[in-house]
């Protein structure tokens, strides 16, 4: 059936506090050793982050980054399942590696959802693949006459040659279209992600500011002598075949 707007509307409205209450769920219970151990000390070391609060403040922002990306990819996943739902019928799929499955002009499509286009490596993407041909293979164990097409779907970019061989790959618009039919919806979508974000923006960049400045003091307590950064006890901590003996933010006994 057409997508009227308002379904999309109302779906955001209703489900993007889940996006907000995720992203600051992630942040409420980070840790800073923890923190310290799942990043690079050797890229911010060359960055020349010699600042206490510069280096934690970078360190939040590229702990944040990652977590957004892949938080909002599962938001906008769900998104495009339920306006598929909508339009076609489609569900999530039980298969592993396959996100949506649904039927247009008899044939039954197999889609594996992403955010973006760059979002794997040859490895991952061969895993993909083999998704697909197990699905497949599943499909037509239960109709024999069926047509199966497989699609890497992505939410957001371009690809030039949506023809892969044995899969196709809609990004963008093309991706948007493909599962609802409608030209236009990767724009309409935009307005109602904005559901009260500055109010719930607000409220992150006040839990922000309360994290940022803890974890500062910690680190100061346990990686600076005289204000200066201790680099060599923090890729201790992150690269050490024992862990040292006082972790993150503990005094000497």
């Amino acid at each position: 059936m057409p997508l009227r707007l308002d379904d999309v509307t109302r779906y955001v409205e209703e489900h993007i506090g889940e996006f907000h209450g995720k992203r600051l769920a992630s942040f409420e219970s980070l840790k800073l050793e923890k923190l310290l151990l799942r990043k690079n000390p050797y890229l911010f070391r060359a960055k020349h982050l010699v600042i206490p609060q510069e280096l934690v403040r970078s360190l939040l922002d590229a702990h944040l980054s990652s977590q957004e990306e892949t938080i909002f990819g599962d938001f906008l996943e769900d998104l495009a399942i339920h306006v598929n739902g909508i339009c076609y019928g489609g569900r999530k799929s039980s298969t592993e590696g396959i996100d949506l499955e649904f039927t247009r002009e008899k044939i039954r499509h197999i889609v594996s959802i992403k955010s973006g286009p760059n979002w794997g490596n040859a490895g991952q993407i061969k895993k993909m693949k083999d998704n697909f041909r197990t699905a497949a293979k599943i499909l037509r164990q239960r109709d024999k006459t069926v047509q199966v097409v497989a699609v890497n779907g992505c939410c957001y970019g371009r690809d030039g040659k949506p023809d892969k061989g044995d899969y196709y790959k809609y990004c963008g618009q093309q991706f948007w279209q493909f599962i609802s039919g409608n030209a236009d919806l990767y724009t309409q979508i935009v307005g109602p992600l904005g559901h009260r974000a500055r109010e719930r923006n607000d409220d992150f960049l006040g839990r922000y500011s309360d994290v940022w400045e803890k974890f500062t003091a910690e680190f100061k307590l346990s990686f600076c002598v005289g204000g200066k950064v201790q680099w060599d006890k923090i890729v201790e901590l992150n690269s050490s075949i024992e862990k040292p003996k006082r972790a993150t933010g503990e005094t000497k006994k």
